[in-house]
């Protein structure tokens, strides 16, 4: 009997140990005196999953600016190696507005910031993310053109760049934008243009600001390396969203959270800790890499930064500098929080 009583509580203690891994939201640091790239290579995307050069999947994690036209001072060298080092970012997202007060559109030139983030994260070994912001404009196909003309520039100068993660429509919306109609048909247009000059891996947005996966899993893209954005606000989308992920991953559709948030979609309404953990896990268990909205002091509650904090985008916060969102995303990429 006690042979069996001592047996049962060892099974106990590993299925314990095992269920705690598996749903666990923390994530490692690995001294292993490698940067992000050194340690993953080229990315590849096989079956559902994003991979290393070595073809193990693996999940990425860092944090997105916000719109380069606004806080396009925080893309420099001193800011991602602090995400780097002190957060343990292994990505940074380039968020270049198509068109609004400032947007690329409007002005081509903020397609410098975009740039000087390419060259931050080269120099530190970081990946980043050139986010061709589709919102306001809605329709992708608007500015088709000055997507190729920004493409092109880009991946003609960056061809042999291994960390670059390309995602060419960030959030299609409006009901009479569609996938079949307006998204697939632009990105059969931007993707020729990358692949001329590279294989890395291109994200695609997805219908409804970027959470109608199912609409891409039912005619996904025929071409290798490519991966479709959910986006999320763990105030507002929950348990439904993450089925309608589930569906489409089980369909065979590879997805990249390239952008999702703490708080209420509207970027406001507070920090939902219990529901953001509860998507941490959820990604966490899939091997789903995602970038969190954002890296700002405009005072909103999805940002990191408090009001005013860090007016010249030096990097080095204390946690005094930091909104409650920006506290717990930190804790997550350190893997303090499981």
């Amino acid at each position: 009997m006690k042979v069996l009583i001592n047996t049962i509580k060892v099974l106990s203690a590993l299925c314990a140990l095992f269920l705690a891994s598996s749903c666990s939201s923390g994530r490692k640091i690995l001294n292993d005196g490698k940067t992000p790239v050194e340690r993953y290579g080229a990315l590849s995307v096989s079956g559902t999953h994003l991979c290393d050069s070595s073809g193990k999947a693996i999940q990425l994690c860092g944090m997105s600016s916000h719109g380069l036209h606004w806080y396009g001072k925080y893309a420099n060298k001193d800011v991602l190696k602090w995400l780097r080092d002190d957060w343990n970012a292994d990505l940074w997202r380039a968020a270049l507005y198509v068109s609004g007060n400032g947007g690329y559109v409007q002005n081509a030139g903020m397609a410098r910031k975009v740039t000087d983030s390419i060259e931050a994260a080269k120099e530190l070994g970081m990946y980043v993310i050139v986010d061709w912001h589709v919102l306001q404009e809605r329709d992708p196909l608007l500015y088709v053109k000055q997507a190729e003309e920004f493409f092109e520039k880009i991946a003609s100068t960056y061809a042999d760049c291994p960390n670059i993660i390309y995602e060419i429509c960030n959030e299609p919306n409006g009901e009479e934008v569609t996938w079949e109609g307006n998204i697939k048909p632009f990105a059969e247009r931007i993707i020729p243009i990358i692949r001329k000059h590279c294989d890395n891996v291109i994200v695609v947005g997805t219908p409804v600001w970027s959470s109608d996966v199912r609409s891409a899993a039912k005619s996904p893209i025929d071409a290798k390396n490519i991966m479709y954005t959910l986006h999320f606000y763990a105030g507002s989308h929950g348990e439904d969203s993450r089925n309608v992920a589930m569906e489409a991953i089980k369909a065979g559709l590879p997805i990249f959270v390239t952008e999702w948030g703490t708080t209420q979609a509207s970027g406001d309404g507070g920090v939902f800790e219990k529901e953001t953990l509860e998507w941490m896990r959820f990604l966490a268990k899939n091997k789903i890499s995602w970038a969190n909205w954002s890296v700002n002091n405009k005072g909103e509650d999805s940002g990191a930064l408090k009001y005013n904090a860090d007016k010249n985008g030096k990097g080095g916060w204390s946690e005094d500098d930091l909104q409650p969102s920006g506290i717990l995303v930190r804790k997550i990429l350190r893997g303090e929080i499981k």
